[in-house]
């Protein structure tokens, strides 16, 4: 198999296929990220060789074995939705041949691959099995996502995930927690909630905000230009979030980045998450939740 670097997935892809179709992040300039530093190159997409030899190979290992049915891929890179329309195409008609049992192909994504990509089109990658998109959206705080060069606006998300709501794509969120800085942390997440509550994620993901030396975000607060929120703090944040949102969907805080692990379905699970989080921020100091962050040497 050709993989490239180190290969992130959700928690919830732990079952599914990894392919490799692209390696690093078309963007690459979030300040906090540092997911792909590892990388000599910025971002590139497979050989179209390389992702048919990685499909024969799982053919042949899988024969045999639960009768060769694999049921779902998971694309590998940042965002490998980016890739156009027949490119996408191209790769389900690989998976289609090698491995015909594949019912659904999932990938991270970024808000702007959503964005040149027809309703036509849209539709059309979901007939061919294109669900379950992953989106970093990190927040709806407008001025966070300016600070943090996300390259979008939360109008950008609200418009293209309805359009994904249309095509029948299903997506999840990750929530980044404490990227609208110190003391602005619930006012981040009641703006998430906002945008969350006009559109229908499957599942939010909340992940706290580790800073690395090797971050642009680090840079900006040795320059004190930004302030950290401190743990407890993110777990107000995280709190707000849940207290506010209105829709049905999971959510989730499974991460390495997150010293308490948790989830549930809202509405059903809301009083007893807000509850859970009330307990952390009652009984939990700071100096343990910060001893747990400085020990995450690595997401």
């Amino acid at each position: 198999m050709h993989y490239t670097g180190t290969i992130w997935r959700p928690p919830y892809e732990a079952a599914s296929l990894l392919l490799e179709v692209t390696a690093g992040c078309t963007h690459h300039k979030c300040k906090f990220c540092t997911l792909y530093n590892d990388l000599p190159f910025k971002f590139r997409m497979s050989p179209m060789e390389d992702i048919e030899s990685d499909l024969r190979e799982v053919k042949r290992a899988t024969k045999g074995w639960n009768r060769g049915r694999i049921d779902r891929v998971f694309l590998t890179g940042a965002n490998p939705f980016v890739l156009s329309y027949d490119k996408l195409t191209a790769i389900a008609e690989l998976i289609r041949k090698y491995l015909p049992s594949v019912t659904s192909i999932g990938s991270f994504a970024r808000i702007t691959d959503v964005t040149p990509k027809t309703d036509e089109e849209l539709s059309k990658l979901q007939a061919m099995g294109y669900d379950g998109l992953t989106i970093g959206i990190e927040t709806g705080d407008d001025e966070a996502l300016r600070f943090m060069n996300k390259g979008y606006t939360s109008a950008d998300i609200i418009e293209q995930c309805q359009r994904l709501d249309v095509a029948g794509i299903h997506y999840s969120f990750f929530y980044l927690v404490s990227i609208s800085g110190a003391g602005r942390g619930e006012i981040g997440a009641k703006l998430t909630a906002d945008i969350c509550n006009q559109i229908h994620p499957t599942l939010i993901g909340a992940n706290m905000l580790t800073i690395y030396p090797d971050s642009e975000l680090y840079a900006e607060i040795q320059r004190g230009n930004w302030q950290e929120e401190g743990e407890l703090e993110k777990y107000k944040e995280v709190r707000t979030l849940i207290k506010n949102l209105q829709i049905p969907t999971i959510f989730a805080a499974m991460g390495a980045s997150n010293a308490y692990q948790f989830h549930g379905q809202l509405p059903k699970d809301k009083e007893k998450l807000l509850a859970f989080l009330d307990e952390i921020i009652g009984n939990v100091s700071e100096e343990e939740l910060q001893r747990y962050r400085k020990s995450v040497h690595h997401l």
